[in-house]
């Protein structure tokens, strides 16, 4: 799990629609968390470009991580998912993928294929008409 540092994090509240009857139109209940993904010491040049991809349109314009959250009644259940959500993020981003290497077949690979070609070109053959000259 990371810490996350509070100078990273900002933290406002709105009015959310769903859940919470007539208290919705007086209780800003949503959260949103704005990450500052620019000025972050936690997380590498690499991780950063990752975090980026991931983010995909929760990326603002001037590179803040924005994760709205709106599914609870109350400001503390909206506050912890968005920090889990953003959690998520972060860990997803923290995993370097695996590089990929090209790789030939083997030689006995080819031959195995080639012959398996073979047998069914003759099973096919046989179920040819049979004609006088063969």
């Amino acid at each position: 799990m990371i810490e996350i540092p509070d100078r990273d994090v900002a933290l406002s509240f709105v009015r959310a629609s769903g859940p919470g009857g007539q208290n919705v139109n007086k209780v800003a209940s949503a959260v949103q968390l704005r990450f500052d993904l620019h000025g972050t010491s936690i997380l590498g040049e690499n991780a950063k470009r990752r975090l980026r991809a991931l983010a995909g349109r929760r990326l603002t314009d001037d590179g803040a991580v924005l994760i709205i959250a709106r599914n609870h009644r109350t400001q503390e259940q909206n506050r912890r998912e968005a920090y889990e959500r953003l959690q998520e993020l972060l860990e997803r981003a923290r995993v370097e993928p695996k590089v990929r290497r090209a790789t030939k077949p083997t030689r006995a690979s080819k031959e195995r294929r080639i012959e398996g070609k073979l047998h069914a070109q003759q099973t096919k053959k046989l179920r040819r008409r049979v004609r006088w000259d063969d």
